[in-house]
C-alpha cells in the first residue's frame, strides 16, 4: 500500500491524502473490514464475481476516504486506484455513487 495519512480535511471531518507520489493506475491500498449487510457511515458496497452485493465495515485508514464529484481514485471491488497522478499531500477521494448523489439533491431541497 502507498504511504498515506489522515488528516483533517475541508471537505468534511478527516480525509484520506498521499505521502508520495501515486501514479495513475496504481492500486493504492484495499478497504479493510468486517462483511456487513447493514448501512453506515464507513461502510463500502461491492460486488463480487458472482454478482453479489455485499457492505464493507473499514476498519483501516481508508475508511476516511471523501466524495468528490471529480474523484482522483476509485474502487475495483475492495481495491482502490488512482484515476490519474496524485501528488504528495493531495487529498485522494472517490465517487460514493449515484445513490448518495440522490441523497445530497435531496438534502439541498430541504433547505
Amino acid at each position: 500500500m502507498h504511504k498515506i495519512e489522515v488528516k483533517k480535511s475541508p471537505i468534511h471531518g478527516r480525509g484520506v491524502y498521499a505521502k508520495e507520489k501515486i501514479e495513475a493506475g496504481t492500486m493504492i491500498g484495499t478497504y479493510h473490514g468486517n462483511e456487513t449487510d447493514e448501512d453506515d457511515t464507513y461502510v463500502l458496497w461491492v460486488t463480487d464475481e458472482n454478482g453479489r452485493e455485499y457492505g464493507i465495515d473499514g476498519t483501516s485508514d481508508l475508511k476516511f476516504l471523501n466524495h468528490s464529484q471529480e474523484p482522483n481514485a476509485e474502487f475495483d471491488g475492495d481495491e482502490l486506484y488512482a484515476l490519474r497522478d496524485i501528488l504528495p499531500g493531495e487529498e485522494i477521494t472517490f465517487h460514493y455513487g449515484e445513490i448518495f448523489e440522490e441523497w445530497l439533491a435531496s438534502i439541498a431541497e430541504d433547505d
